[in-house]
């Protein structure tokens, strides 16, 4: 999410944000060089795979395979250290190894902050493999991954994780143990906020740092952001879930730093924090070389990718080419010249989506796009109201870091998929920290009575603070009843949970789209337990969500 909500505390349930206290940071307590968290080793041990192993962007034929290599104990993330090593990979039929398809090596380099990729292809679609690197004598864990299915082959099931928004400091990581723990995902979605930018103590956590991340300061060099990086890649539940399946990934705003757009930053200071343009450039680079992802068009995350005839997959950038946010009531949310998307990724998204001739076009999206309206005014009233105060004409925006904010890019999306009856499109989409589950109004004012374009599947966060964190009150205290306030406010809105931490899980057929939502019992704990909530789904042809009663 950002920090959507963060003056909760002091404005009851309005989320409208403030700007970060940085002087927090000024009495942020010291940490132990990172050096000093991670496992001991002997000076002339060999090279150590301290950070586990991943994969991601699966192709028909190929896979992306990640590590990062310490070849001595100084090497440590950001330090810029550590001599160039040779790594070795090797991709295998089993888990024994027994049966190897392809292998390589690839260099090692201070350069890269000693993170290396192999692209491997000439694989066999819809394939589990197993893979591991080496160094020096030594192997990293084995782990599994596996290849999208032939553009071209009927495909009777897909299911993947869903998650967003996890907050180092606000707990543990147990939606990655509990998805990693399922054995049956084609891959998972991380739909942004992979890491957080702020100092210790910086960003929501009741008040209470459940875990201290490195560096303790709010990171805005390239090696700080090779260290974040570096501190969230030795979190257990995370290696686990990189381990067993490909990872999806695109990036929000803590990637970087808090409602980022393309020129700047709410979280940052131009200046006193050094030239935006350098900070952005330093994040960008640490998330490349540390994420499993092919840096796609222009060297951003939006990119497409497809799974037979089932669905494709339309990947979203939208920090990158953004106008700046504009604050809340603002009229010119509405503004033609400013936009979400940039004019480039727009049309590439309306042209994919046109063009696909798969059952399901899917949007992994990091900002809501429904409409989140406030208030309890009849559309009759709303729209000349919004008018005559300078307001969005689809509503009182409550948000304008999301599509909210950008109406006319999305005003220009939705009537793309109407006026070319594009069916069954499905964002999926993070940031927000609550759960939802949408129908995507052509006109959130006349709705229902207007058409649905879309629906959209939104997850809460894996640890970052909603409401009753903000509050400080019980799980689940919020929900009960800001939910119908909401609701009535949008009526597109199915359902809504503000309050609980967890993942989604989406399972695909040719005849629905279901998204299975989970909830962790205490995000606090590392061995927190997982339990459904609740499960929606939209059936081909409807554009509409349902509620339906058991997970797949």
């Amino acid at each position: 999410m950002t920090s959507r909500q963060r003056s909760a505390e002091s404005n009851s349930l309005s989320p409208r944000r403030r700007t970060v206290v940085k002087a927090a940071a000024a009495t942020a307590v010291l940490v132990a060089p990172l050096a000093a968290a991670l496992p001991a080793r002997a000076a002339d041990e060999a090279p150590a795979f301290l950070h586990g192993v991943a994969s991601g962007d699966p192709l028909p034929d190929g896979i992306l395979l990640w590590t990062r290599v310490t070849p001595t104990t100084e090497a440590v993330p950001g330090s810029g250290l550590g001599p160039d090593t040779e790594v070795g990979w090797v991709v295998a039929r089993d888990k024994a190894f027994t049966t190897i398809v392809a292998k390589g090596s690839v260099t090692a380099t201070a350069a890269s902050d000693h993170t290396v990729k192999a692209d491997v292809r000439g694989l066999t679609p819809a394939t589990d493999y197993w893979f591991r690197f080496s160094a020096g004598g030594t192997e990293s864990p084995a782990a599994r991954t596996r290849t999208a299915p032939a553009s071209d082959a009927a495909v009777a099931n897909l299911r993947f994780g869903v998650v967003s928004c996890a907050n180092w400091e606000a707990g543990y990581f147990s939606s990655y143990r509990h998805l990693a723990a399922r054995g049956d995902l084609d891959a998972w979605l991380h739909l942004g906020d992979y890491i957080y930018e702020y100092g210790t103590g910086e960003y929501g956590t009741r008040d209470t740092v459940v875990r201290q991340h490195a560096p303790a300061h709010e990171i805005l060099t390239l090696a700080d952001y090779r260290i974040r990086h570096g501190k969230y890649k030795t979190d257990p539940d995370l290696k686990a879930l990189h381990a067993v399946a490909p990872v999806i990934a695109i990036w929000d705003d803590h990637e970087f730093a808090n409602d980022a757009w393309s020129g700047g930053a709410e979280n940052h200071t131009e200046g006193a924090e050094g030239a935006w343009s350098a900070r952005q450039a330093a994040a960008k680079q640490a998330y490349f070389e540390w994420m499993p992802v092919r840096p796609a068009i222009a060297g951003t995350t939006y990119r497409r990718l497809r799974f037979g005839k089932l669905a494709d997959l339309s990947l979203l950038d939208l920090r990158s080419f953004r106008s700046q946010q504009v604050a809340v009531g603002n009229g010119s949310v509405d503004d033609p010249n400013r936009t979400l998307t940039g004019r480039a990724q727009l049309d590439w998204l309306k042209a994919g989506l046109k063009s696909s001739d798969t059952t399901w076009r899917l949007v992994g999206n990091s900002v809501m796009i429904s409409p989140f309206a406030i208030g309890s005014l009849s559309a009759d009233l709303l729209k000349p109201l919004a008018e005559l105060l300078g307001l969005p004409k689809e509503g009182l925006a409550l948000n304008t870091d999301q599509w909210d904010g950008y109406t006319d890019d999305r005003r220009e999306l939705l009537a793309h998929l109407r006026s070319n009856a594009i069916r069954n499109t499905v964002f999926l989409t993070g940031d927000i920290h609550m759960a939802w589950a949408n129908d995507v109004p052509v006109d959130a004012g006349t709705y229902p009575l207007s058409a649905s374009a879309a629906t959209e599947f939104v997850v809460t966060s894996v640890t970052s603070d909603n409401l009753d964190d903000l509050l400080k009150v019980p799980q689940g205290t919020v929900t009960a009843p800001a939910a119908p306030v909401i609701q009535v406010a949008n009526r597109h809105v199915h359902w809504v949970d503000t309050d609980r931490h967890g993942y989604g899980v989406l399972d695909i057929t040719a005849d629905r789209a279901q998204m299975d939502y989970y909830v962790l019992s205490d995000k606090t704990k590392a061995n927190a337990t997982s339990s459904w909530a609740r499960s929606y789904r939209t059936r081909t042809g409807t554009q509409k969500v349902e509620r339906t009663y058991t997970p797949v």
